[in-house]
């Protein structure tokens, strides 16, 4: 299942959020959005994990949680049009 994580700390890289994950299972890759003209992040990451049920379980327990000093947005992502 792909997953938004959305309303990040500026300051959270990928190795971070895949470590996270990897406690509700199995990450196939995490890619943190960057914006070109910056290089610096949007503030949004999405995530493939394989199991959806380890999807659902972080998804269940991340969405609203707490990290950096943000309340973190966690979601099953809309297919992309």
């Amino acid at each position: 299942m792909n997953i938004y994580i959305g309303n990040l700390n500026y300051r959270v890289r990928e190795p971070e959020l895949k470590q996270i994950l990897e406690d509700y299972g199995t990450v196939d890759s995490v890619k943190l959005i960057i914006d070109r003209d910056t290089n610096r992040s949007k503030g949004f990451a999405f995530a493939e994990l394989p199991n959806d049920e380890e999807a659902r379980a972080a998804i269940n327990d991340l969405n609203g949680a707490e990290y950096e000093g943000r309340q973190m947005v966690v979601k099953e992502a809309s297919p992309r049009r």
